[in-house]
C-alpha cells in the first residue's frame, strides 16, 4: 500500500538505536532467482486439481471404475477481501495459509507481492486461499469461491482403494495441458516430499554456514500447498507429497511467533521467494552478497530465534519479547527503534501531529513493534548486533509494562528535538532516567550477545552515551549476569539511581561490587 512509503518519519522521530558502522554503498545486491517489488502475472492456467479434471483423469486412468468413484470435493479454493487488518488477522487466527496472488497463473516475473488492479492501492489486496471442503466462512469477510477440488491426500477413503492416485494426479496435469510441470515419470523420485536445509554465512562467526532457524519454508503447485518451519539448523521437512516442481518460498513468520515484515503493502511476514524447483526440496546458501532484502530478512530472523532462546536457558531465564512482535526492515534508514505499538504503547499525538501532520493517523492504523533501519548494514555482525538491541528492548517492555514504555518513548521523541536533533538527548532532560535505564539494559545485552557470538572482549556498545551501558558489562564480568540484572528492571525502575537501590536490594552479598561499578561510571 503506497501510505507505508510515509511510515519510516515515524521511526526516524521515534528513533533509539543509531549504533553501527556506515560502510559501502546502499541498495540491494543481486540475488540468483530472487525478485522484489511486485509479482507480474502471464496467462491463466487451467487448474488439474479441480474436481472435473480429477474425474476425467481418474476416467482415463481408470476407465472400467469410470462413473463408478464419485469425488467429492476435499477442498475449496477462494479469496477473501478483508477490510481492514484485524479482518485480515482473523483469518491468519484461523489457520489459514494466505498468498496474495492467484494461484493458476503463469509468473511472468518474481516479486515479494501482488495487487490486483481491480482493488484500491489503499486497500488490502484479494488474499487467496485453499480451505476444507466443510470450512465454516466468517460471516463479516467477503469471500468468492473460485474452484471445488479434490486432492487425494486429503481424502482418507483413498488409503485403501487400490487407485494409483498420485499416476491420476499426473493424468490431470497431462489433460490440462500442465504437463510440463510434472517429474518425468522414469525418474525414481517422480513424487517426492520436498526437504532441504536453508542456511547463512557468517564468516566472523564460523566457516561453515549455520541454519536459518525457525523460519517459514512454504511452496505450492496450484492449490496443493506444503508448509513446515526449519529446525535449530536450518533443516526442513515437509509431508505433502508432489509429483510436480512447486513454487518455494521463505516466509519470515518465526516458529518463535514474531514477524518479519515491512513491503509496500499490508503483510505480516516478508516473503522471500525462490522460485520453481524439485519436488524433493530446494536448499539455499545465504550470504552477504547474495540478495540484500533475503539477507537482512535471514540475519534479523536468527537474532530473534536467538534472543528467544536465550530468554529461557541454563543460565536463568527473563520474559521473552511478544509472540506476536511486528517487525520492519527499514533498508533507506539507519535509526531504529522499539516503539511497541502493536503491544499498546502510545506516543503523545501531538508531539506526533507536529511532525507528521496528515500522516499522524498512520501510527494508528499500522503498528509496529520494532523498526530496524539497515541503511548500509552490510555484515551479518552490525545487523545481529542492532536486533539483538531491539529485542533487548522488548523483553524489557514485557517485564517493566506499557507505562513506563510510554513515558520512554516519548521522552526520546522530546529529547530528540530539544537537544538539538541528538539521539538520547543529554541526559538532563525530564524523564531522563527511562531512557537512561532502558538504554544501559539494550546496549549491555547487545554486548554481550556480541561478545558470545565473536568473542571480542574488548567490544562495548554505546560506552560513549552519558547513560554508561559499560556500568552492566562491569558487573556481569564479575558475575551478575543478564538474567539477575532483567529482575531488577521493574516498572519502578524509572533512573540509574533507583535501579543500584534494587540491584543492592536483590543481591546484598554483591553490595561492593555493585557499588564499584555505579561509581565507576558516572
Amino acid at each position: 500500500m503506497k501510505n507505508f512509503c510515509y511510515l519510516p518519519l515515524l521511526a526516524a522521530l521515534c528513533s533509539c538505536a543509531g549504533n553501527g558502522p556506515e560502510p559501502g554503498p546502499a541498495g540491494d545486491v543481486p540475488g540468483a532467482g530472487l525478485g522484489h517489488g511486485m509479482i507480474v502475472l502471464g496467462e491463466q492456467l487451467e487448474d488439474p486439481y479441480t474436481v472435473a479434471n480429477m474425474e476425467e483423469a481418474l476416467a482415463s486412468v481408470y476407465p472400467t471404475k469410470a462413473g463408478r468413484i464419485a469425488l467429492d470435493p476435499t477442498d475449496l479454493y477462494v479469496r477473501f477481501l478483508p477490510k481492514d487488518e484485524a479482518q485480515y488477522d482473523a483469518l491468519l487466527a484461523l489457520g489459514l495459509v494466505l498468498v496474495d496472488h492467484p494461484v493458476d497463473y503463469r509468473i511472468v516475473r518474481e516479486g515479494d507481492w501482488y495487487h490486483d488492479p481491480s482493488v484500491a492501492e489503499d486497500d488490502i489486496t484479494w488474499q487467496y486461499a485453499v480451505v476444507p471442503a466443510g470450512f465454516v466462512f466468517p460471516e463479516d469477510v467477503r469471500y468468492e469461491l473460485l474452484d471445488e477440488c479434490f486432492i487425494a491426500d486429503h481424502a482418507p477413503s483413498t488409503k485403501a482403494d487400490g487407485i494409483d492416485w498420485a499416476e491420476v494426479e499426473r493424468e490431470a496435469f497431462r489433460l490440462t495441458g500442465n504437463a510440463d510441470m510434472l517429474i518425468p515419470a522414469t525418474r525414481a523420485d517422480a513424487a517426492a516430499s520436498p526437504s532441504g536445509r536453508i542456511t547463512i554465512v557468517d564468516p566472523a562467526h564460523s566457516s561453515e554456514p549455520e541454519g536459518v532457524k525457525g523460519v517459514m519454508v512454504n511452496c505450492n503447485c496450484f492449490v496443493k500447498f506444503g508448509q513446515c518451519y526449519t529446525d535449530a539448523d536450518g533443516r526442513y521437512e515437509m509431508k505433502r507429497t508432489f509429483s510436480s516442481e512447486p513454487r518455494y518460498r521463505l516466509v519470515f513468520r518465526n516458529k518463535k511467533g514474531f514477524c518479519i515484515g515491512f513491503n509496500l503493502i499490508l503483510l505480516p511476514a516478508s516473503v522471500s521467494t525462490m522460485g520453481t524447483g524439485p519436488a524433493s526440496g530446494m536448499d539455499l546458501e545465504v550470504s552477504a552478497d547474495s540478495d540484500r532484502k533475503l539477507f537482512t530478512r535471514a540475519v534479523v530472523n536468527n537474532a530473534g530465534y536467538d534472543f528467544f532462546e536465550s530468554c529461557n536457558s541454563t543460565g536463568g531465564s527473563m520474559k521473552t519479547p511478544p509472540a506476536n512482535l511486528r517487525i520492519w526492515l527499514l533498508h533507506a534508514m539507519r535509526s531504529s527503534s522499539a516503539v511497541m505499538l502493536r503491544q499498546g504503547a502510545m506516543v503523545e499525538s501531538g508531539l506526533i501531529g507536529d511532525f507528521l501532520g496528515e500522516y499522524a493517523s498512520l501510527v494508528e492504523m499500522f503498528l509496529p513493534d520494532i523498526t530496524l533501519g539497515v541503511k548500509d548494514l552490510t555484515d551479518y555482525s552490525e545487523i545481529y548486533s542492532l536486533a539483538i538491541h531491539e529485542f533487548a528492548h522488548a523483553s524489557h517492555f514485557m517485564q517493566c509494562g506499557k507505562s513506563f514504555w510510554d513515558n520512554y518513548i516519548n521522552y526520546i521523541l522530546r529529547s530528540f528535538v530539544t537537544s538539538g536533533f541528538v539521539t538520547y538527548g543529554v541526559g538532563t532532560e525530564k524523564d531522563h532516567g527511562y531512557c537512561e535505564v532502558g538504554e544501559m539494559w539494550a546496549y549491555y545485552v547487545e554486548t554481550m550477545f556480541f561478545r558470545d557470538r565473536y568473542g571480542d572482549r574488548s567490544r562495548i556498545f554505546g560506552s560513549s552515551f552519558w547513560f554508561t551501558p559499560q556500568t552492566l558489562v562491569f558487573l556481569d564480568e564479575r558475575g551478575l549476569n543478564r538474567y539477575k540484572i532483567f529482575a531488577a528492571l521493574t516498572s519502578d525502575i524509572i533512573d540509574k539511581d533507583i535501579f543500584q537501590d534494587k540491584l543492592l536490594a536483590l543481591y546484598p552479598e554483591l553490595k561492593s561490587v555493585i557499588n564499584r561499578a555505579f561509581g565507576r561510571y558516572k
